[in-house]
């Protein structure tokens, strides 16, 4: 049962067509240059990519879709760092683990994958609820991180009685009957419309995107279900002390400035961010402006 005045898990990171997007697109990494591996992280199979070199980088994306979503960034992040990205519990390539699942697990996962690659300590980024679970593990265990990036984390439980977290959960509600009733692709078009215009479900997303979404729903669908989903306990990331950057997309939906700036109250030193023109997905509507913000920053870390 979820906690009361909180909405739904929103979390949205397709990897969509790069000739329907706004801005600046980058190439793509061949996979001659890309490692590719399946392996046991915390007692689940995850599918996970590695490119580049440096200091490492982990890309953790949100829900209803996989590590393609950081297709238009990888391959410029990757000439600096050394590049981690891959696809959570219930997503893709990754293992989907029968009954009830956990954010806590998403944490542990993560933190697994961190230090089974050696890659300890590293930045990290996340978008959306993969935000989330960034946050969640820096206030756990925050010598895995030099620094950590969240964009627009779904934490509504922090801003329950904010009006815009309010008026969405109607709509968030409406989707989760769709899903419930086994309508997979009517609940991810009524989701997908929702956050990026009418009709984007048809003519943005590409029918293998739209496909991946569809894949991917029931783990939304689980997520819902989680009483922990869409809050934590902000006492602990008063006491990380590594450099940490909030951001937000001056064209996203009402409900996650309210989420950010709290966070920012609470987080010591950390820097904040607003990507112009952009929403809930600018690494892959603003590529080139997300890469520079995000290297732009981790340049400053010592």
């Amino acid at each position: 049962m979820e906690p009361e005045g909180v909405g739904l898990p929103f979390a949205l990171s397709f990897a969509v067509d790069p000739t329907t997007l706004i801005g600046d697109t980058v190439g793509y990494v061949s996979r001659q240059e890309v490692s590719m591996p399946t392996a046991v992280f915390n007692g689940v199979k995850l599918y996970y990519e590695e490119a580049g070199s440096g200091q490492p980088l982990v890309l953790v994306h949100g829900s209803w879709t996989d590590h393609h979503s950081w297709d238009l960034v990888a391959p410029s992040l990757a000439e600096r760092f050394r590049v981690v990205t891959y696809d959570r519990r219930g997503h893709s390539q990754s293992e989907r683990p029968a009954g009830q699942g956990s954010v806590h697990e998403d944490v542990a996962d993560l933190a697994a994958l961190i230090e089974g690659l050696g890659l300890a300590p590293a930045h990290v980024v996340g978008n959306s609820f993969g935000g989330s679970i960034t946050l969640r593990l820096a206030a756990e265990r925050p010598e895995l991180f030099l620094s950590l990036s969240a964009h627009e984390p779904p934490l509504f439980g922090l801003v329950a009685a904010d009006p815009a977290v309010a008026a969405a959960q109607e709509e968030f509600a409406a989707v989760v009957e769709l899903l419930s009733a086994g309508d997979m692709e009517g609940g991810a078009r009524r989701f997908v419309d929702m956050i990026l215009g009418p009709g984007a479900w048809d003519h943005q997303l590409p029918p293998e995107v739209r496909q991946t979404v569809i894949n991917n729903a029931p783990t939304w669908l689980d997520e819902t279900r989680d009483p922990e989903a869409l809050t934590l306990d902000p006492v602990p990331l008063a006491h990380f002390s590594r450099p940490a950057l909030l951001s937000t997309g001056s064209a996203s939906p009402p409900f996650f400035a309210p989420v950010v700036a709290g966070l920012a109250e609470t987080i010591p030193g950390v820097r904040q961010h607003t990507y112009e023109g952009a929403g809930h997905i600018p690494h892959q509507t603003h590529s080139d402006q997300f890469v520079d913000a995000v290297t732009s920053f981790v340049r400053t870390v010592v």
